[in-house]
């Protein structure tokens, strides 16, 4: 069935993938308006109409990924299977209040290449949501609330997975983004550990106004060293309990995966996200070198900039199982500052490459248990927490998993950025220097400290007695006597 809405005209280029009829018109020289006033009547599509005419019946679907699906990434992914792709998640808020933020994200450029596409937003307010989407709906075909994003950040601002059970805001949000919007509102969600309520989840999406749902097979708990395998069982009950499309999301690694994934669950797409970093040809079910598709991303990114975090991101993907074996490139990638230097740095990974390719003997298997040889694209597979930790009670933090390889050769992401910003940094608790402690708490007591605390306990004890401190520099004694001194004076006066 098709709702008739008020739009303005919308941007479609010419022989576009999914081009809806009657939506061809030149861009805005400016931002959009979001002004009620309509330029005409035309057919709101949704549910499978929407998929089919919208979106060509997308199968193969790219993942929002927070920096790391800009337009250069996505063109590049089209030119290689990909027929839907998301925009990165972008915040709502900003995205309202920031013209910058707008043009960095979406007003950039008109690309016609690059349709259909959809707009992925956090948020968490109706009306910040839907402002938002309505100064992005003219530049794409569908706008996407993201409900899945299982990381600190989205539980700091209290978006993405952690909105997933408040089932009265999210119907709020999307009726009113259905009500509001000229284009189709979608989401993106994550499971609950019970089918049932994931299912009767998804079904109230629906209902207020959902027109095509994707479903990461994980409960927000299951990320980073702890993902585990993405249910396709949770997948497959949605897909049974809704009518609208819907794609499935997780444990993507080729083709093949695309394909079972669609067999076994009955969804209408599929979405990749880390095996699209590690192989943007996937949907081709093709695994080429890995400077064929690092050289082909560069040269989009001449012609389509973005922040060179973006691209050194992407090249440490595509490079992920050279750079275990050509170790001090991998500084080298991590240091330069420009474009030209990361290029220089992906093509002398590729000669080394090369130099391995030649020294490789007749029937040689790949070392490290990898399907191809590191100058392949192919899968990573993310480890699982370290053996023994169901001895010590089950899943355990990631700065636990962390703190387990200090000593060792290898740091955390996080503890080798610090090591290049400070090269003589160590992270050895036994080279670390020893401090006299606090006799309250344990902290490191001040060396000055007339009694012998930190700075926090020895400012609680110097207030209450009315005491100095001059190694903290706390004067409660001194400036009491200079207070009575002064009312004494005035009294006198």
């Amino acid at each position: 069935m098709s709702q008739c809405v008020a739009v303005r005209l919308r941007w479609s280029g010419p022989g576009e993938v999914g081009a809806v009829p009657g939506r061809g018109a030149p861009p805005p020289a400016a931002e959009p308006s979001v002004s009620p006033f309509s330029v005409r009547t035309m057919p709101k599509l949704q549910g499978f109409e929407f998929w089919s005419r919208t979106l060509g019946g997308a199968r193969h679907v790219v993942a929002p990924m927070v920096d790391q699906s800009e337009l250069a990434w996505r063109l590049l992914s089209r030119r290689h299977g990909a027929q839907l792709c998301y925009t990165p998640m972008l915040h709502a808020q900003v995205f309202v209040r920031d013209a910058n933020y707008r043009k960095d994200n979406l007003y950039c450029e008109v690309c016609p290449e690059d349709r259909p596409l959809i707009v992925q937003f956090c948020a968490n307010d109706p009306e910040v949501f839907v402002q938002a989407a309505l100064l992005a709906q003219d530049y794409c075909d569908a706008v996407d609330l993201n409900l899945g994003c299982p990381q600190m950040i989205a539980k700091r601002g209290h978006y993405g997975a952690f909105l997933q059970e408040e089932w009265d805001l999210l119907q709020r949000m999307i009726l009113l983004a259905h009500e509001k919007l000229s284009v189709p509102v979608t989401c993106k969600i994550r499971v609950f550990p019970e089918i049932d309520k994931t299912v009767k989840y998804a079904q109230m999406l629906e209902k207020a106004g959902c027109q095509l749902l994707t479903v990461h097979g994980r409960t927000k708990e299951q990320k980073g060293p702890l993902s585990g395998t993405a249910s396709w069982e949770h997948i497959k009950a949605v897909r049974k309990a809704v009518t609208i499309p819907v794609f499935a999301n997780g444990n993507i690694q080729c083709l093949q995966d695309v394909e079972r994934c669609i067999r076994d669950t009955g969804v209408q797409g599929v979405m990749s996200a880390e095996g699209n970093l590690h192989n943007p040809a996937l949907f081709e079910g093709r695994s080429p070198a890995v400077w064929e598709l690092a050289e082909e991303y560069l040269d989009i990114v001449r012609q389509h900039p973005c922040p060179l975090s973006c691209v050194r991101a992407h090249l440490f993907k595509l490079w992920h199982h050279t750079l275990q074996v050509h170790r001090q490139l991998r500084e080298e990638l991590a240091k330069v500052k420009t474009l030209e230097g990361v290029a220089a740095v992906s093509q002398e990974l590729k000669l080394r490459c090369q130099e391995d390719m030649s020294r490789q003997k007749e029937g040689e298997k790949p070392p490290g248990g990898l399907p191809f040889f590191h100058w392949i694209c192919q899968p990573y597979f993310r480890p699982g927490p370290r053996e023994g930790s169901k001895e010590n009670g089950g899943a355990r933090s990631k700065r636990a998993l962390e703190e387990e390889e200090v000593g060792t050769d290898v740091l955390s992401k996080n503890k080798q950025k610090k090591q290049l910003r400070n090269p003589h940094k160590t992270f050895d608790p036994s080279l670390k220097p020893k401090y006299a402690k606090c006799d309250q708490c344990g902290n490191p007591k001040g060396n000055r400290c007339v009694f012998n605390l930190c700075r926090g306990c020895c400012k609680k004890r110097a207030f209450r007695e009315a005491a100095d401190c001059p190694g903290h520099g706390l004067l409660f004694k001194t400036k009491l006597e200079k207070s009575l001194a002064w009312k004494g004076a005035r009294q006198l006066s």
